[in-house]
């Protein structure tokens, strides 16, 4: 799978959840939000070899 962030990318082997996928690549899962096709992942949606996601930032103030 492909999975993007900013200006990174990184290629993952097989199938994991969103969770697993983004604590491989580094980064908190509760600090993104993962998109695949326009659409809002849970971190518990199994990815799939060939899927190619997108994970935004969440950004919170007051």
């Amino acid at each position: 799978m492909r999975i993007k962030h900013r200006d990174k990318e990184w290629e993952l082997e097989g199938r994991m959840t969103v969770r697993r996928a983004v604590e491989k690549v580094g980064l908190i899962p509760e600090t993104v939000l993962a998109v695949r096709d326009g659409r809002l992942l849970t971190e518990d949606t199994v990815l799939e070899a060939d899927d190619e996601i997108k994970l935004v930032s969440v950004i919170s103030g007051g």
